[in-house]
């Protein structure tokens, strides 16, 4: 051994990947930044989902809000206690699609698929026009462009994670914390106010349009239900925790449905106490930021912080959905090009697909919270049921010790949900909820026929099994089309020779001047391979060629076409090139069963 040198042992370093190490995985506080603002952020639309419900029956109705919230809550409670028994279960991650496809069959599993694509996709709608709303709120010029506000906020989204980026939930706990501080003040000095600092927006008149009955309470209750979309964000993600998972997962659930419930109860107190009621041009949580700040910087900073919180919360999707639809790609129930990843890595495919059907939900509603919130909260009542089936399945499966206690836990939970979810649609189904009924089984029946196709093509190419010897034949033949000779024609016939037994150009000319003159420059030059020129009085080149393949093609012998094609350097000089390259090769693999390979020959400018 050496002086001053410690023995070691050498094994080879494998970097790690963006998020691989222990060091990138997340703490409980760390956890609820990343994961929990989809859930958070829902108190900006919730409780006035519920005031917009009851307000048809006249102001005095309103009252009403706080009990409607109290058992929103005790719903919430149920969801948190489930779904720590779901982080328990299942710590690769408890999403609905992985916890129905194992327990619950694979028709389940389709249902719980279809249900997320349409949470993930309804969470960016109602996120951006929720965030549109509250900006609005702060600065009422911005009120008759909320779609435009919208689309831009949409496309930045996409912008981002098209590019690539990496979570940080350290960059996320900031504004979370600044979230939760706002709100919670609000709560605390509007209790502490006897009367609202300051009163923003237009006063409306409400006449009762019909009473407080009990179809209106299961009305106001299913809008506010809305409230609990996200709560099932952290279970879907126990792999990102740091050890133990389980155990930071489970307190970062119990943290989320403990201030989750606070903001809502508290929210719900200053409404009932103060008799808010909806104001043209201002959001409920508006009207009680005034209440509690007054109108000054505090409230613009609150509202503008309210809006940078929900388009954070609508980038949840952007990690969620495209994850789920590569996994529906390796199941076969989605083109395996969803599945596939950029260098970054990013699932490319699959956040363009999710900005599409969300700029394409925004232009359907006009960028309108309300019209939203009845498609919104169904998707996720489907996946909150099937969660606790899923697990009540397991344990009457397993018995493990306690079995009975924590599959009444988990049936409770889905009985509960069941009922709320078939409330939200017989409420909710001519506002809108019908979109859900149909685009969910249609969903389903493109999952399973894609799969079909799959599990068809897989036994048509005798995928799994051991194939016959190859065709050991001879003779191959590399055509190579030309137009001239030139150094392109010589890097495309070096590559042939190296390609196949025989090589042959080709040239097809409509001039017999340019014929005779091709024919002298490619004697003079006389590389060892023929040279076959077809004429083409009517100036076709693609077609000529692909008769010419197909009649050499037709003895069986291996055919192989070879087709330079010229690539500048600069992509703005690629309209400068001709496509005939390109479009052959789209016809030789549309007609023939040739090989084609497309050569690049690289220019300098």
């Amino acid at each position: 051994m050496a002086y001053g040198l410690a023995h070691r042992q050498l094994r080879p370093r494998v970097p790690l990947r963006p998020g691989e190490g222990e060091k990138h995985h997340l703490t409980s506080l760390e956890g609820l930044a990343a994961l929990s603002l989809d859930a958070l952020s829902s108190v900006a639309y919730g409780p006035e989902a519920i005031v917009l419900a009851l307000v048809v029956a006249g102001t005095g109705a309103l009252t009403a809000t706080l009990p409607i919230t109290l058992a929103i809550v005790f719903l919430l409670v149920v969801l948190v206690i489930s779904y720590a028994q779901v982080i328990a279960v299942h710590p690769d991650g408890g999403g609905a699609y992985a916890v129905a496809k194992k327990d619950l069959g694979p028709t389940t599993s389709l249902l719980a698929a279809a249900s997320l694509v349409v949470d993930y996709v309804l969470t960016v709608a109602v996120s951006l026009t929720a965030g549109a709303d509250a900006l609005a709120s702060a600065f009422p010029a911005l009120a008759g462009d909320k779609l435009w506000v919208c689309l831009v906020g949409l496309a930045v989204l996409a912008a981002v994670n098209l590019r690539g980026i990496t979570d940080s939930a350290r960059v996320l706990m900031l504004p979370t914390a600044l979230f939760i501080v706002a709100i919670l003040g609000v709560i605390v000095l509007g209790l502490l106010r006897t009367h609202p600092v300051a009163v923003v927006g237009t006063a409306e008149s409400f006449p009762a349009q019909e009473s407080l009955g009990l179809l209106l309470i299961l009305k106001a209750f299913s809008s506010g239900c809305s409230a609990l979309t996200g709560v099932e964000a952290i279970a879907n993600a126990v792999p990102t925790f740091r050890t133990p998972r389980v155990r930071r997962a489970q307190s970062t659930e119990l943290m989320l449905g403990a201030l989750l419930g606070t903001m809502l109860i508290g929210i719900a107190v200053l409404i009932r106490r103060d008799h808010v009621a909806p104001r043209g041009d201002v959001t409920v949580l508006a009207q009680l930021t005034a209440g509690a700040y007054g109108d000054g910087w505090a409230y613009y900073a609150t509202n503008i912080l309210v809006t940078v919180v929900l388009g954070l919360a609508a980038n949840t999707s952007f990690g969620g959905l495209p994850v789920l639809m590569g996994l529906l790609a390796r199941d076969h129930r989605l083109p395996h090009l969803f599945g596939l990843r950029a260098e970054r890595p990013v699932y490319r495919y699959g956040v363009l697909a999710l900005a599409l059907l969300a700029a394409l939900l925004l232009l359907a509603t006009g960028a309108d919270t309300h019209r939203l919130i009845p498609l919104f909260a169904i998707g996720v009542f489907i996946g909150f049921t099937l969660s606790q089936l899923g697990l009540v399945r397991h344990w009457a499966t397993e018995r493990p010790a306690g079995w009975r206690r924590r599959a009444l836990i988990n049936g409770t939970g889905a009985v509960l949900t069941t009922l709320a979810g078939i409330i939200l649609l017989t409420t909710k189904f001519l506002e809108g909820a019908w979109v859900v009924v149909v685009a969910v089984p249609l969903m389903m029946l493109l999952f399973a026929r894609i799969e079909r196709y799959y599990a068809t093509v897989g036994r048509e190419l005798g995928l799994g099994r051991v194939p016959e010897p190859p065709d050991r034949r001879t003779g191959s033949l590399v055509i190579v089309p030309l137009g001239e000779v030139s150094k392109l024609a010589q890097h495309a016939i070096t590559a042939a020779l190296a390609l196949g037994d025989e090589v042959v150009a080709v040239a097809v000319h409509a001039d017999p001047e340019k014929s005779r003159a091709l024919e002298e420059a490619w004697d003079r030059w006389n590389p060892g391979v023929r040279l076959d020129v077809i004429d083409s009085p009517h100036r076709s080149l693609v077609q000529p060629i692909v008769d010419y393949v197909l009649r050499v093609a037709g003895d069986g012998r291996q055919v192989a076409v070879l087709i330079p094609e010229v690539e500048p350097l600069h992509r703005r000089y690629e309209i400068l090139q001709n496509q005939r390259g390109l479009l052959l090769a789209t016809v030789l693999r549309a007609r023939t069963d040739v090989v084609v390979c497309m050569l690049p020959y690289r220019l300098s400018v």
